[in-house]
């Protein structure tokens, strides 16, 4: 177990007020009991349902997921710096995807860089009690029984930086990276990208083929995502809210059957909500309308029981990682509530859940969250309250 650090106790209060429905599990296999957050057949609240969520209690640092300082040191597969950390379920593990990660740094050395540079890595866990911290048990690796990069980048400056895989999941027995392509990293929370994409692996993870399609623009609202799995009139169907480059832009929404996910034909994008809060959909992306109107950076997205709503986490600069309501997929979604401020730890950023990962019904919730320094992944937990 690593360390235990307190960040913050507080409530806050939140207000506002939306339509859907569904019922769902965040990815494939499972590693542990059923998650006791999985969406419900309906999963649309009216836009006249009050919101619930008064605020956070408890935010607690766990321990560490990365680094030498982790349970399951990454070290040992040549890992000793990485971010992002996102989750999906599949082969009965849940998996967790890195950016760009490093085997070492010079002393001193604050953020990404080093020597052992990967664009991207993959490691596995079958823990199945956050409560503790999480320890990896594995990671996809090469031939020499280092983390493998699983989709290479060019690594040349204006031309492709780098290859970032922004979420995964798991359909049709195959599992999936979202990735995007950076041509260039600007100012802080901007950066160029030519496009983004998926990548398919039906070797658990082994090996990996990039897609030709669907493929979005590196200007669209589909740069970055993060993915739900529901039910939706009796079809497995991914639901994919999305942001454009860098951490300045709203939320956009998508909808595919997971059987279909291949087919950029079979996209669907959220182009408005009626009088009456039903949604419409539309084949084209750069018609996607933005659901939420912030500065989203790393998103992520689950049904929460104990609220009976969405919860969506993410980066808001300039305050910090913050935990907004929704009444259903399109929203609305209610005021941001801070988890860990920009001010408590040296530049947080990538929140991300898994409804697998909570307790007390869906009260304590499980998250991911990089920090810039020292460049590397933690394990928190928060209570919500209402």
């Amino acid at each position: 177990m690593a360390r235990r650090k307190v960040i913050r106790s507080t409530a806050v209060a939140a207000a506002g007020t939306s339509l859907l429905v569904l019922a769902a599990c965040a990815g494939g296999g499972a590693a542990a009991p059923t998650p006791v957050s999985a969406a419900p057949t309906a999963f649309a609240l009216a836009s006249t349902t009050p919101f619930v969520l008064k605020g956070v209690r408890d935010v607690t640092q766990v321990g560490q997921i990365t680094g030498a300082g982790a349970p399951g040191s990454t070290v040992r597969w040549g890992m000793g710096y990485a971010d992002l950390g996102s989750m999906f379920e599949a082969n009965g593990k849940v998996y967790f995807t890195f950016g760009d990660n490093f085997a070492s740094r010079p002393e001193g050395a604050v953020g990404g860089g080093g020597t052992g540079w990967r664009s991207n890595a993959m490691a596995w866990t079958t823990d199945t009690n956050p409560s503790d911290g999480i320890t990896l048990g594995g990671m996809i690796t090469d031939d020499l029984g280092l983390a493998k990069e699983l989709l290479p980048s060019k690594k040349v400056d204006d031309v492709e930086m780098t290859v970032i895989p922004t979420y995964g999941f798991e359909a049709g027995g195959a599992m999936y990276l979202h990735w995007m392509s950076v041509r260039h990293w600007g100012a802080p929370g901007e950066w160029e990208v030519n496009d983004a994409g998926l990548a398919k692996s039906t070797d658990q993870g082994q090996d990996w083929t990039v897609l030709d399609s669907p493929r979005w623009s590196g200007t669209s609202g589909f740069v970055q995502v993060a993915t739900y799995h529901v039910t939706e009139d009796g079809v497995d169907t991914l639901y994919v809210w999305g942001i454009t480059h860098g951490r300045f832009g709203g939320v956009s929404l998508a909808k595919v059957a997971a059987a279909k996910v291949d087919d950029a034909s079979a996209w669907r994008y959220l182009t408005g909500v009626d009088g009456a809060g039903h949604p419409t959909w539309g084949g084209d992306p750069a018609a996607a309308r933005t659901v939420l109107d912030d500065t989203v950076g790393e998103l992520s997205v689950v049904w929460n029981a104990y609220l009976g709503r969405w919860i969506m986490t993410y980066l808001k600069e300039g305050t910090g990682i913050v935990i907004r309501e929704g009444l259903s997929p399109w929203g609305p979604w209610g005021v941001p509530v801070t988890l860990v401020g920009a001010d408590q730890v040296a530049g947080p950023y990538a929140p991300y859940m898994l409804d697998r990962y909570t307790a007390n019904g869906g009260k304590t919730i499980y998250f991911t969250l990089s920090i810039w320094d020292p460049y590397e992944v933690f394990w928190y937990r928060a209570d919500l309250q209402k």
